[in-house]
């Protein structure tokens, strides 16, 4: 097989979340254990850093790869899903998977493919870890799929685990309550290895800190660490100051980043406090270097579609923020920009519950419902039904793009567009 026949057996043969949802999740460390075993355990050959949470993980796992690419090690990167190749979910110093070690891992596992019928996000996974070894890391991050407890990222014990934000998303497989959810995230907690938790969130606080009691291991709030002072949008940057709560001094002064969605926040405080603990067990990373790799996250690891501008006059912004915490916060920053009239160009997928996320959408703003190209996919007539009983009107289009492009003819120099509500509309955008 050749690279592209590879990809479309991967895709036909193995169950993939992404396209046909619930059907594809398999919980459990089992299928994932079997697989590396009969590679060697590659995941055990380099220190890995475990990123989970409900919102943000990516940007952090980014951060965290960009700082240590800056401070001069070989960092695997590993994050899901992709939005336009394969070959992004699997990185090392940025650089994609090469295509031919694709061909090769899959070839080569089509016995273990018979016997285990892992599922797409198991294979991955595995030929991540394989990937890592070959190219010889000095460290990976590794970002969860979904959950933590029994996602297949988790027969790693890193030398660090850092937990983003809890809010409600897949609650069919990960509980219907906060405290649910963060139990599930807290299992990647291991046995004496610290523990990142970006935002004190008081009501699920206490998970947190009884799993890391269980597993002696050392827990830190990022938020408790640090606070941001002052912040805003200074040359298409995000510029920050940081306080260092233990000290009462200031860390960082006009720290630029250039993801720029205001969510960053959030995720910011827990990525200095990884950056802390790592230099405790030694690695070496100074704030010049931190500087440095903030300010250039996107060049150096090839993160997409977060809060990312894709074009001017009228103003046009895509996010794949797609629960109701993640579009909560890209709105309300899209509802900040003075604009003359605000457009929304949103498409979900059918299996959550959009009620609570489209009353989220100004009434007073132009929409242009439309659907991902996933079988997943909530039909944009329906979106526009369930719209409707909102009070928000517009027009069905077929696929993001056909909507992207109406809306932009539609709209004057000083109009404002935002693009989103699901993952893969973004990854629809030929613009990205």
């Amino acid at each position: 097989m050749d690279y592209q026949q590879t990809i479309d057996y991967l895709f036909s043969r193995l169950p993939v979340f992404q396209n046909i949802g619930a059907r594809a999740f398999k919980p459990g460390l089992y299928t994932t254990i079997e697989l590396c075993n009969s590679l060697g355990n590659p995941q055990n050959k380099y220190p890995c850093i475990h990123v989970a949470g409900t919102n943000g993980k990516g940007s952090t796992s980014h951060m965290l790869a960009s700082i240590l690419q800056t401070a001069g090690y070989k960092v695997g990167l590993y994050t899901s899903p992709h939005l336009k190749s394969f070959t992004e979910r699997i990185k090392v110093n940025g650089e994609e998977i090469k295509e031919d070690f694709i061909v090769k891992f899959t070839s080569e596992n089509l016995s273990n493919i018979d016997k285990l019928n892992p599922s797409f996000f198991e294979l991955t996974v595995s030929m991540a870890f394989s990937y890592f070894e070959n190219s010889q890391v000095d460290v990976a991050v590794i970002e969860v799929g979904m959950g933590g407890r029994l996602d297949s990222t988790n027969i790693i014990t890193p030398i660090l685990s850092v937990i983003t934000n809890i809010s409600y998303d897949h609650a069919q497989f990960l509980g219907d309550t906060l405290a649910k959810i963060a139990y599930e995230k807290a299992g990647i907690i291991k046995e004496n290895v610290p523990v990142v938790v970006s935002e004190y969130q008081e009501d699920i606080s206490s998970v947190f800190k009884e799993t890391a009691n269980f597993h002696h291991a050392r827990l830190v709030f990022g938020s408790e660490q640090f606070e941001i002072k002052t912040f805003g949008l200074v040359n298409g940057e995000l510029s920050l100051s940081v306080l260092d709560k233990n000290t009462k001094q200031i860390a960082f002064d006009n720290l630029r980043l250039d993801l720029t969605g205001l969510y960053q926040l959030k995720n910011i405080c827990g990525v200095l406090a990884a950056t802390q603990i790592l230099n405790k067990i030694g690695f070496i990373i100074n704030n010049e270097t931190i500087y440095l790799a903030l300010k250039q996250v996107v060049s150096l690891t090839g993160l997409k579609g977060r809060w990312q501008k894709l074009g001017s006059n009228p103003l046009v912004y895509c996010d794949t923020a797609h629960n109701f915490a993640g579009l909560s916060d890209t709105i309300k920053q899209f509802n900040s920009i003075s604009a003359g009239r605000k457009k929304f160009v949103i498409g979900f997928v059918g299996d959550k519950d959009i009620s609570a996320i489209l009353k989220l959408f100004p009434q007073d703003a132009d929409f242009y419902f439309t659907q991902p190209s996933n079988a997943r996919a909530l039909p944009a007539t329906e979106l526009m039904d369930l719209a409707t009983q909102c009070h928000l009107l517009g027009e069905t289009y077929p696929n993001v793009n056909d909507a992207l492009k109406e809306a932009i003819l539609q709209a004057s120099p000083e109009d404002s567009i935002y693009v989103g509500g699901s993952t893969f509309v973004v990854a629809d955008l030929q613009q990205l």
